[in-house]
């Protein structure tokens, strides 16, 4: 809808915008989070103030008050979460269990009218079967921040399709958010130099 409406507004053949030409509300509409980490947790508080009924399913359960917070629903099985979310949100770490974790059969669970985003890592996703799906229109529409490789090849069919957003990876790409991301990595530097604990260390599993 966005793709499309841009070229609307800036083609040179464009005399009158259409109005019947109709997007889709998001106020009030079934947001399904895959991830539930710190970044998913931060988008549920974000689509809780557009009164968004929003899913989500983790490896781990969050605490009850936790979920009562931005009113999110835990689905135990990915599957459920699929087949009643109008937008699908990708937003775990890429591992070789989340690798192509959404493939043909979780596409084929989505509503038609549904709209997938990914904001984690590309190979979260198969692209192949996200093509199909999209040419078929199996889904509705996909946003995508994340690819693989990055950039696409400039023949991939991904980028022929007026279906589909794709971003170059500029979740974090803002002034303020580089400059955070460079003093923790300070202060984590800091830390192991003068002997303290690292406060952003990640334990293995």
């Amino acid at each position: 809808y966005l793709h499309t409406g841009c070229q609307i507004a800036v083609s040179p053949d464009t005399k009158y915008f259409a109005v019947d030409w109709l997007g889709v509300e998001v106020t009030r509409a079934t947001l399904g989070i895959i991830g539930m980490g710190s970044i998913g947790y931060k988008v549920a508080q974000r689509a809780r103030a557009f009164n968004m009924r929003i899913l989500y399913h983790n490896r781990n359960r969050r605490r009850q008050e936790e979920e009562e917070a931005v009113g999110a629903h835990y689905c135990a099985k990915m599957e459920d979460l699929l087949q009643q979310s109008d937008f699908v949100m990708l937003v775990v770490n890429l591992t070789p269990e989340t690798h192509k974790l959404i493939g043909k059969k979780e596409l084929g669970l989505m509503k038609p009218t549904a709209t997938l985003i990914n904001i984690s890592r590309g190979a979260v996703i198969d692209q192949d079967a996200l093509v199909e799906a999209l040419q078929n229109k199996v889904i509705r529409a996909a946003a995508l921040d994340v690819t693989y490789p990055e950039p696409l090849p400039r023949d991939h069919p991904l980028l022929n399709l007026n279906n589909v957003i794709i971003t170059p990876h500029i979740g974090t790409a803002t002034v303020q958010a580089i400059r955070m991301m460079a003093e923790e990595a300070i202060a984590n530097i800091l830390a192991v130099l003068n002997g303290q604990p690292i406060p952003s260390e990640v334990f293995p599993k």
